[in-house]
């Protein structure tokens, strides 16, 4: 830039680039579309998977997870990482729904681009945005269905309706049973309001030859007896979970024991014994059999246990025996010396999995936590399996809190399109146009379920807003069968929560990307 008298004003720094005005603006559509019309193709029971492969190694993924797919591409664009926050943050809150969400974004910024090219302002097309949404969000809870935690043949549809196109259909049905009981056992009603914490439910994973899905009352460790002495198993489990080692420790300061014959040796060596040997007889007086410890026990003290039929295990990771205490109602302590009958965990078996080299404690009468054990014939259908039951627990954890749903299969979003048109007649000058753009954009849901199913998109959503337009608002695409049928009757159904945080995060970020007019890189001293 220069002044009057042809000096030239120096205003942002070399290493700065300035992308201005409609450019920005159109950078960001882009980047918002390439990335909704990037991963849109895994919508739908009947979508596409994506590979994965990072350079250099040989990590290879293959899902149709949303919010996976997004953080392995790692993304530059600083507008299509605006689009990444919003799969990240509806995958934190809801744990389902990162695809339609970033579809929802990407829709929105197409239908913004044909607002400016007809000549409507940017902030205009915000305005009506912001007015669609909140009417949008209110006719959610118009179409919203309630449910109590206590349906279960609602909730094991919601997590079918979660898990369907995860290429885990042969055991659908039992992996729908398995995330519902594991739900309900956590679950804590107070009053009329039941929540759920997600850590109280832990997964883990084995391949195995065949795909199956187990719900333990208890928990699973990854570890194995240290005696061969040791039960293998054990019914009235009575656990101590132990924080520091069972073993003599260094003194806190430096001390030397002075020993000048081989009667003082004798007596320390057996002072030493007696003393590991206390430490098993205090297990033993407190009614324990079974020691989970999370430092190490020495080889005597190992002894000790076997030959009281205690089953032990050592380095036991800090996260596996917190859960384990909860799970068996139990407390960890620091030493034997504290153990107490209130700090001794219950569970009705112990059986340790030679198979599967690990440690099953179940039976618990009433768990604070439960497990889920995933098997799978590869590593990658084991990842993947894992994956649909996390996003399956986490839908039913949302419908058991909030006690509402929505009908899927593109009824929702096409009821709502119909809905806010019509409500865009009752707004006056061009935010009308925005509020009609605004509602068509919903139908890129319908849309691309027809597409990704190798049906004509536009019959089928034509078909749909006339179903709708006669009053039908459960109406939505049956994906196999290519017809317009009755979605709640078909027992397709979501979470409130996930489709209301997808279209509010969805429309407040094309909100914030349509208002940029202005873009300043700055680049680091490695990128100069």
């Amino acid at each position: 830039m220069s002044s009057r008298s042809g000096q030239p004003v120096v205003i942002l720094r070399d290493n700065v680039e300035r992308v201005p005005g409609q450019e920005a603006l159109r950078s960001n559509i882009m980047a918002a579309k390439v990335l909704g019309n990037t991963i849109r193709t895994t919508l739908g029971p009947r979508g596409m998977d994506k590979m994965l492969v990072t350079q250099g190694s040989d990590d290879i993924v293959i899902t149709n997870d949303g919010a996976t797919i997004l953080h392995q591409i790692h993304v530059q664009h600083p507008g299509a990482k605006l689009v990444v926050e919003v799969a990240e943050t509806q995958d934190d809150e809801c744990g389902d729904g990162t695809t339609t969400a970033v579809v929802m974004v990407g829709s929105f910024m197409e239908q913004a681009e044909n607002l400016i090219d007809t000549g409507v302002h940017p902030s205009v097309i915000a305005k009506g945005y912001n007015l669609g949404m909140m009417k949008a969000l209110e006719f959610l809870d118009s179409l919203s269905i309630a449910v109590t935690p206590k349906d279960k043949a609602m909730l094991k549809q919601i997590a079918k309706t979660a898990m369907t196109g995860k290429s885990i259909e042969m055991i659908m049905d039992k992996a729908c049973d398995v995330v519902v009981d594991a739900v309900s056992n956590v679950a804590v009603t107070t009053g009329k309001k039941t929540m759920v914490n997600e850590d109280d439910i832990l997964v883990k994973t084995k391949r195995s030859e065949s795909m199956d899905a187990e719900m333990i009352k208890g928990v699973l460790i990854d570890k194995t007896r240290l005696d061969a002495l040791m039960p293998k198993k054990i019914k009235g489990v009575k656990a101590a979970f132990i924080a520091n080692p069972l073993e003599i420790t260094k003194t806190q300061t430096k001390s030397k024991i002075k020993i000048t014959s081989h009667e003082q040796l004798e007596a320390f060596s057996i002072a030493e014994r007696e003393t590991l040997r206390a430490m098993a007889e205090m297990f033993v007086e407190n009614g324990v059999n079974v020691v989970l410890c999370q430092k190490g026990i020495a080889d005597p003290v190992q002894y000790y246990l076997a030959e009281n039929g205690i089953y032990a295990l050592e380095f036991v990771a800090e996260k596996d025996l917190k859960y384990a205490a909860k799970a068996l109602g139990g407390q960890i302590v620091n030493k034997p010396e504290d153990l107490t009958p209130e700090v001794i965990g219950t569970a009705g078996n112990l059986e340790m999995l030679e198979d599967l080299e690990m440690t099953k404690l179940s039976g618990c009468k009433n768990p604070q936590a439960v497990t889920i054990l995933l098997r799978g014939s590869s590593q990658h259908l084991v990842d993947e399996l894992e994956r649909a039951i996390e996003d399956a627990t986490r839908v039913v954890q949302d419908v058991v809190e909030d006690g509402a749903y929505l009908i899927g299969g593109g009824s929702v979003e096409t009821e709502l399109a119909l809905r806010l048109r019509e409500y865009a007649a009752t707004e006056g000058g061009r935010v009308q146009l925005a509020i009609e753009g605004y509602a068509k954009a919903f139908e890129i849901i319908p849309k691309t379920l027809a597409e990704n199913s190798g049906f004509d998109t536009v019959d089928k959503v034509i078909d749909l807003r006339q179903a709708h337009a006669t009053g039908e608002k459960y109406a939505g695409l049956n994906v196999f069968t290519g017809k317009v049928v009755d979605m709640k009757s078909e027992g397709v159904v979501e979470p409130k929560r996930v489709k209301r945080q997808a279209i509010q995060s969805a429309s407040e970020t094309a909100m914030l990307l349509i208002r940029v007019d202005d873009m300043m890189i700055s680049k680091g001293a490695g990128q100069m």
